[in-house]
């Protein structure tokens, strides 16, 4: 099956996108990201991607403005000629570091003399490492120690600009740190390394995008969760998946790395981001928004989110662009208390929302709704909507089309649940939150029937103290400017309730009860 693909990728003609596809950034210039990666696609889908990926590689570069950008050219270089020339620019400065004169070549001392502390040394080895392996065509550079003009301008255009099979090449490159054949657990080191990276890249470049003031380092759990996400979908000769430390002396091959670095487009991406960011090379073409979304808490109050940078990364990927711009603290329970009647008024009529807890245990789990929160006993939402968890594990589960009880938000009912739940049924929800809050259940014996996931928090009924839901992108013309009473403000009977159950109003006091509408 893998040769097949591999030999149709050659022979490919030009087609469209696959559906279910979108370039997030300058044609050429980053790999593609689904618009929900949750969604597999078949294998027929995969192919035409594979043939429009492997179309890209014809295009015309047209008229070079200098004689290094039509080296570029006869180097087999993807470059545009002002990214030809930025290129150029930085290898005359790689290789002029050495004595101060231009030697054609340069070291790796000279890369890290470059780099300084923007990329860890062992993702600065590999970059090297993965140059001075491109086969140049000069064969009297061929045992020198130095990577040259050619070996580093293919290694860059091959790892930003080529085709999936280009990439995994120049990936492979970077994989093997010995003589031998290629093992799981040196893929494994390099995910490692490369997930380490982009974390240590965007935090020392100051490009975490107001998500800064959170967690001062991201926690080795959460870059192992990652690891094994990335790694979970590589899939080894005979079709088997990675499964864990199990796997980690099988073999692996050039194909298995194509299809890997095809197939779990946030490689590429992490590559992207260390090659524009780690060597502050053609950094205006990478659009980071696509990657990490702008942070927008009200006031700029300080507060520690449940979720870290490589959770808002991976939760990010699974959504449509226009829901990764930005994201806005709708509730949290540091600031808002625990209330359910705050939870309602402050997420209903907000549109698209990540709803995320932590339980006692430590489970990091939640939802997306894919439209605006309504109080009221009927489920509503559509089949856009998943359930995730982001602790032990990273994973997305979405909807089965077994029903459609998306989500449902209800409060003050006597004969109808009250709380907040996804999936499932009454009283048998996937992800549900009480309204008598701090408390909840994730049923799924064996799954969810709406999204097919599994129990999501460490305990069936859980107990929780955090909880925030985030709102996505902007807010649209219909919900802007809506004004919404507290439940409590309507409804007395809920008052009662909280009063008789020794709930704080964490708002009292500190509001004014909206007028009535005429």
């Amino acid at each position: 099956m893998v040769t097949a693909q591999r030999q149709n990728r050659r022979a490919g003609d030009p087609v469209g996108t696959a559906v279910g596809w979108r370039a997030v950034s300058p044609p050429g210039l980053s790999p593609l990201l689904p618009v929900n990666s949750g969604h597999a696609l078949g294998f027929q889908h995969r192919h035409l991607l594979f043939l429009h990926l492997r179309a890209g590689e014809f295009r015309k570069a047209g008229k070079m403005g200098n004689a290094k950008s039509l080296s570029g050219q006869k180097m087999g270089s993807r470059f545009l000629p002002e990214e030809q020339a930025e290129v150029d620019k930085l290898f005359d400065a790689l290789s002029s570091s050495d004595g101060g004169v231009a030697t054609g070549t340069f070291s790796l001392e000279a890369l890290k003399s470059h780099v300084k502390e923007a990329l860890p040394p062992a993702m600065v080895a590999r970059l090297y490492n993965g140059m001075w392996r491109v086969k140049p065509t000069d064969r009297a550079h061929g045992s020198c120690r130095s990577v040259s003009r050619e070996q580093f301008t293919v290694f860059l255009s091959h790892l930003l600009k080529g085709s999936c099979e280009e990439k995994g090449l120049m990936v492979m490159k970077m994989i093997s740190v010995a003589e031998g054949p290629t093992k799981t657990r040196d893929v494994q080191k390099f995910t490692e390394d490369l997930v380490a990276s982009v974390v240590h890249v965007l935090t020392h470049r100051h490009e975490l995008r107001g998500w800064t003031w959170r967690k001062s380092t991201v926690p080795h759990d959460s870059m192992q969760a990652m690891v094994a996400q990335l790694l979970s979908e590589m899939k080894f000769q005979d079709g088997q998946k990675f499964l864990g430390p199990q796997c980690l002396d099988q073999v692996c091959d050039q194909a298995m790395i194509e299809e890997w670095v095809f197939h779990v487009p946030l490689v590429g991406v992490f590559l992207s981001v260390v090659i524009h960011r780690g060597l502050c090379l053609l950094a205006s073409s990478f659009d980071l928004s696509t990657l990490v979304p702008e942070c927008h808490v009200d006031g700029g109050r300080p507060s520690e989110s449940i979720l870290d940078v490589l959770s808002v990364i991976y939760l990010s990927s699974h959504l449509a662009v226009e829901h990764r711009q930005c994201w806005r603290l709708l509730f949290s329970t540091q600031l808002h208390g625990q209330s359910f009647s705050q939870l309602c008024s402050l997420i209903t009529s907000q549109g698209p929302s990540l709803i995320v807890l932590e339980d006692r245990d430590g489970y990091v789990f939640g939802g997306f709704a894919s439209c605006s929160w309504e109080v009221k006993p009927q489920f509503q939402g559509d089949n856009k909507c998943f359930l995730f968890s982001i602790a032990p594990r990273m994973a997305t589960y979405t909807p089965t089309g077994y029903n459609n009880h998306f989500m449902y938000l209800n409060y003050g009912q006597q004969t109808m649940p009250n709380g907040l739940g996804m999936g499932g049924q009454h009283h048998y929800f996937g992800l549900w939150v009480a309204a008598d809050f701090g408390k909840g259940h994730s049923k799924a014996k064996p799954a969810c029937t709406t999204y097919s996931s599994p129990q999501l928090s460490a305990q069936e009924d859980f107990q929780f103290e955090k909880m925030e839901v985030w709102g996505l992108g902007n807010l649209s013309e219909k919900d802007q400017g809506t004004n919404k009473k507290s439940i409590l403000d309507s409804n007395p009977d809920a008052r009662s309730l909280l009063e008789i159950s020794g709930r704080t109003r964490h708002s009292e006091g500190l509001r004014e009860v909206p007028k009535d509408e005429d």
